[in-house]
């Protein structure tokens, strides 16, 4: 950037007015392209190790057995969901929440279905509601529910805001999923997250875009939940310790590129459970 140019920006970007309208519009956004830039780079095997996905079907974890009906992932990496490393992070957390009586899950940015085909499969009594606002998404995750006979408890929708939210035809307690890549704050609301009292929540939380949204989310469900964190893990840790036997003889590098999942930062996730149940 040539000298005048980099002045201009200096004294612009100290004008509190100029700073947030960039900050509110052009740098998250900077930031979520260069998060997108990571998490859709091309991922490959090495060529003797192709034959370990081609069942197309989840090897491990809590969903082990689930079928893909396409070599296909939206917005995270294919590999790591196939292998059932994928979030591994969370993955006693989700063997939990398998076990609760939910009468409907909510998985807000569903991508192809990872959790919300998932959980449908593992808690069969629950309604499954499924959004995202990617229509490749939508389609991917229809014919994944499909490809696992819970279709007809999958109802697939594009853009969720805090008012489809809140007027979601609950019968009971539901599970809230949250992955919407920075909207977290403005989707929960005040209004919202009164609504929310009855519920549990997982919410992923992408504070590399908005350095606020984990505190913000946690003071306004404070009242209302329980809040537990848990962080994620670097690609470089999964590599070195992540123990599956189909990449056991794989070096280091050819394992990293099985379970990498291309986080640009640690990211968190927030397990939010109801303070009114505490009272019945």
């Amino acid at each position: 950037m040539k000298s005048p140019m980099k002045s201009i920006v200096k004294r612009a970007v100290r004008v509190d007015g100029i700073w947030a309208a960039l900050n509110h519009t052009v740098v998250p956004a900077a930031k979520y392209m260069e998060y997108a830039r990571y998490v859709l780079a091309p991922q490959k095997l090495p060529p003797f190790d192709r034959d370990i996905f081609a069942d197309k079907t989840v090897l491990h974890g809590n969903f082990a057995g689930m079928k893909y009906p396409d070599m296909l992932s939206i917005g995270s990496m294919l590999y790591p969901k196939l292998l059932g490393s994928y979030e591994r992070e969370l993955e006693p957390l989700i063997a939990k929440l398998c076990t609760q009586p939910y009468t409907e899950i909510v998985d807000i940015g569903c991508a192809e279905g990872y959790y919300a085909v998932g959980l449908a499969m593992r808690i069969p009594t629950a309604r499954v509601f499924a959004f995202d606002t990617n229509s490749d998404a939508t389609q991917l995750c229809k014919a994944m529910a499909a490809a696992n006979g819970v279709g007809k408890r999958v109802e697939i929708g594009e853009f969720c805001d805090g008012e489809t939210l809140r007027t979601l035809p609950y019968s009971g307690r539901a599970l809230i999923v949250c992955d919407c890549e920075g909207y977290e704050k403005q989707l929960f609301d005040e209004p919202t997250v009164r609504a929310m009292a009855p519920h549990d929540l997982l919410i992923e939380t992408h504070d590399f875009i908005d350095i606020e949204i984990s505190t913000t989310l946690q003071r306004m469900f404070e009242p209302s939940h329980h809040v537990q964190c848990f962080t994620s893990i670097d690609d470089i840790q999964k590599a070195k310790y992540y123990d599956y036997p189909e990449i056991a003889d794989m070096s280091l590098e050819h394992r990293r590129q099985v379970v990498r999942e291309n986080r640009p930062a640690a990211m968190e996730w927030l397990y939010l459970t109801p303070k009114q149940a505490d009272r019945v």
